[in-house]
C-alpha cells in the first residue's frame, strides 16, 4: 500500500469507485431503442459528443434527448431513454455506504464525479434506500461536472474544489479508477490512489497503517 501522511481530505470519483457501472448493459439498451452505435460515444471513464456536452452542463435534459432520437427512433420516449441512459448505473455496496458515513468523522469526505443530471437524480433513488439517508449526508460536498461546467481530467476542474474547500493538493487523499484522471491530480500534487476494479477500499478505514 501506498504512504499516505497528514491526509485531511478524501475525494471520491463517482462511477466504478463508490458504484458499480455495466456499461455493456447501457449499450444494449440503447441499441433496442435503434442507437446502433451507440457504443461510440461511451468510454470507460469519460463519454463524447453530446453525452460529453450533457456532463458538462452544455445541454439540457430535453436536448439530450432529442439527440438521442436523432440516432434511433423519433418513435421512442423520454422515459425509455433515461431508463436505458440509468442501466449503466447497477448498486452501491452497503459497505460502501457506511464507510463514508464512518470516514466523515475523521475526514473531510468529497465528490468529485463526471456526471449527468440523470445519473444524479436517479443515484439519489439508491442512496435513500440504505438507511433512508439522502446523498448528502454522505460527503461533506459534492462536485459535479454539469453543475461546475468542466470535468475531469483537465485541471481547472480540481483547482475548482481545491479553491472552493479551501485546500491544499497535498492534505487531499484522491481516488479514481481513471488513470488520467489519476495523473492530472498528480501534476498538480495531490495524493492519489488509482483504484482497481473492483476493489473494497477497506485500507481506508485503517488510516493508521498508512504511514
Amino acid at each position: 500500500m501506498k504512504q499516505f501522511t497528514n491526509i485531511t481530505t478524501l475525494i471520491f470519483d463517482f462511477g466504478g469507485v463508490l458504484i458499480n457501472l455495466d456499461k455493456q448493459r447501457c449499450i444494449r439498451n440503447f441499441e433496442k431503442l435503434g442507437f446502433s452505435n451507440v457504443k461510440n460515444y461511451l468510454g470507460d471513464f469519460i463519454q463524447t459528443d453530446f453525452f460529453l456536452q450533457m456532463e458538462e452542463g452544455k445541454m439540457d435534459e430535453n436536448e439530450f434527448y432529442s439527440e438521442i432520437k436523432k440516432h434511433g427512433s423519433n418513435d421512442v420516449t423520454n422515459q425509455q431513454i433515461k431508463n436505458a441512459w440509468n442501466s449503466f448505473l447497477l448498486d452501491i455496496p452497503a459497505y460502501k455506504l457506511d464507510m463514508l458515513l464512518e470516514l466523515r468523522k475523521k475526514f473531510k469526505v468529497l465528490l468529485l464525479s463526471n456526471t449527468n443530471p440523470i445519473h444524479i437524480e436517479h443515484s439519489e433513488d439508491i442512496f435513500l434506500s440504505h438507511k433512508g439517508l439522502t446523498m448528502d449526508n454522505y460527503f461533506d460536498k459534492r462536485y459535479l461536472s454539469y453543475e461546475m461546467k468542466m470535468s475531469k481530467p483537465h485541471a481547472e476542474i480540481f483547482e475548482a474544489v481545491l479553491d472552493d474547500a479551501k485546500l491544499r493538493p497535498e492534505e487531499c487523499l484522491f481516488l479514481d479508477d481513471g488513470a488520467k484522471n489519476i495523473e492530472q491530480a498528480q501534476k498538480m500534487g495531490f495524493n492519489t490512489y488509482l483504484v482497481p476494479i473492483p476493489d473494497s477500499l477497506d485500507f481506508l478505514l485503517k488510516p493508521e497503517t498508512w504511514k
